[in-house]
């Protein structure tokens, strides 16, 4: 998803973006080869094994093993063959499930993370630490990290069993909105909070960040600076997609962190703000779904 956003705002920029049956990145010495042989100047790392909780707590195997594969085998690799820049893409998963929030990027490693999504955290802490390491050892290297809040937008995986959240509700109100259902279950009570950012604002900030590294934190949140309860986001689909059912609670289902709202400080002091709102943003999600994902 954060790829493919990243190339339509690109526009005529040259990204080199191969797929994953081009170059398998759990594999190091493809990946090694591969750079050596298209030598970049930048690599952006938005690459890996992502889903909701359902899909986390299923495989913790996969999401710790095949993240922790490509993070090392990019970041590496890069480092082998002297890349200059390369921007990390992190997740706000990665801060501790008992920090207070606003999430700021000096709590990473400051407690215990969130069991549901342990496993990714953990890639995502290597691969960060790796990054930072590197800068301390060749400051001349700008290998720096964006920690996106939760993400939803065109491309995203609408799977009812492997999507986040976001996609996952576009999907059960449209399920039901087709099919003369009235009612839709929302996992927990559904008072959690959550900061859920359009994908086509990070594809923008990574294109500031490609052209100001040297200026970009070494580590930086890149958020909303608030967020919205997961009642909240129900009902806004169901406004956006024009259904008028009733929504039901089952208490027995994990619902993960209380809340998970990061601290915007340091991507305002380096002068950049999301800008799509959530209706917006999910009108133009669901229109993208329509057109690919229905007949």
């Amino acid at each position: 998803m954060v790829g493919r956003n990243l190339l339509e705002a690109a526009g005529d920029l040259r990204i080199d973006h191969p797929t994953s049956r081009q170059l398998d990145l759990t594999n190091a010495d493809d990946v090694r080869v591969y750079i050596q042989d298209t030598k970049p100047d930048l690599i952006i790392h938005a690459a890996g094994k992502v889903g909701g909780i359902q899909a986390n707590m299923a495989d913790p195997v996969g999401f710790l093993d095949k993240n922790l594969a490509i993070g090392r085998n990019l970041i590496m690799g890069a480092y082998e063959a002297n890349v200059p820049e390369l921007l990390n893409l992190a997740s706000t998963c990665i801060y501790p499930r008992g920090a207070e929030n606003p999430l700021c990027e000096d709590m990473v490693l400051t407690g215990e993370l969130e069991p549901t999504n342990e496993g990714y955290a953990i890639a995502k802490i290597a691969a960060l630490r790796l990054c930072e390491y590197i800068r301390k050892q060749r400051p001349e290297l700008q290998y720096k990290t964006l920690i996106p809040c939760n993400l939803y937008g065109p491309y995203d995986n609408f799977h009812p069993e492997k999507s986040h959240l976001l996609p996952a509700i576009i999907r059960k109100v449209h399920d039901a909105k087709n099919n003369g259902v009235n009612e839709v279950e929302i996992w927990g009570d559904g008072t959690a909070r959550r900061e859920f950012m359009y994908a086509g604002d990070l594809a923008l900030a990574i294109l500031k960040a490609s052209e100001e590294m040297e200026t970009l934190p070494d580590l930086m949140n890149t958020g909303l600076g608030f967020d919205h309860s997961i009642n909240d986001y129900y009902q806004t689909v169901a406004n956006v997609l024009d259904w008028g059912g009733t929504f039901t609670h089952d208490l027995s289902k994990p619902v993960g962190m209380k809340q998970k709202l990061c601290s915007t400080e340091r991507a305002d002091s380096w002068g950049w703000r999301a800008s799509t709102s959530l209706a917006d943003g999910i009108a133009k999600t669901y229109t993208f779904f329509l057109e690919n994902h229905t007949s």
